[in-house]
């Protein structure tokens, strides 16, 4: 994951309030409403409780794909798997994450109320693959790193979800059968248990360059509500 899992609190706000974007910005910034792609769907999504930050609040929602990458995206992965040397068999557009902050500013005594996207893709590199020994490994090294990462990430983006008391799956972007980082802030988020099971599905397809990964997708093809 590109973007900011291992960025603190105080960044996401200042990029929020900048209406800076990154090279995974999805739909815009700073109030600004983004169009859906004729034929979009209402994404599964899930509200997470907001977080006291200093100056305010902030709260984060995480909209659910799987989606077809669209065009930025499929470039970036271009460039990516280039540089390390491996060809590109496809791209899954994985999730958006928007935040949402409300407050009132420290240098001008004005209340704020402020947003920014950020959409999470992969880019399936043919990478080599881990042995089944190694994959074990890695593995191991995430289940005794779970809770630790999970608190972490809710004292940066809100509680980490779940259900009856059950933790929702972090969701490695790079997968660790294909050389993912078990325990890297950047590669792990919630996923919702039934759309974690999509990702699991779409990820061998996508490696072999099947569609619908292997193609570009719309630039925005869900709806918030």
């Amino acid at each position: 994951m590109r973007i900011l899992m291992k960025l603190g609190w105080t960044v996401v706000l200042l990029m929020i309030l900048a209406g800076c974007g990154s090279i995974n910005e999805a739909s815009g910034s700073l109030g600004t409403r983004p169009t859906p792609s004729p034929g979009a769907k209402p994404a599964a999504k899930k509200e997470l409780p907001w977080l006291a930050v200093p100056g305010g609040q902030m709260k984060t929602t995480l909209f659910y794909g799987p989606w077809q990458c669209r065009r930025e995206f499929v470039n970036q992965c271009q460039t990516e798997c280039a540089g390390e040397g491996y060809p590109l068999m496809g791209c899954i557009w994985l999730a958006d994450l928007k935040f949402e902050w409300k407050g009132r500013l420290v240098l001008l005594p004005v209340d704020v109320d402020a947003g920014s996207r950020y959409g999470i893709y992969h880019c399936c590199c043919k990478f080599p693959t881990r042995t089944k020994a190694e994959n074990e490994v890695a593995r191991q090294e995430w289940k005794n790193a779970m809770k630790s990462y999970r608190k972490s990430w809710s004292e940066r983006f809100g509680e980490w979800p779940s259900v009856d008391g059950v933790s929702w799956p972090g969701h490695h972007i790079r997968d660790l059968w294909h050389g993912g980082n078990p325990v890297d802030p950047n590669n792990v988020f919630p996923a919702q248990p039934g759309v974690h099971e999509l990702y699991n599905r779409a990820y061998p397809a996508c490696y072999a360059g099947q569609p619908p990964w292997n193609t570009v997708g719309p630039d925005l093809p869900y709806t918030d509500n």
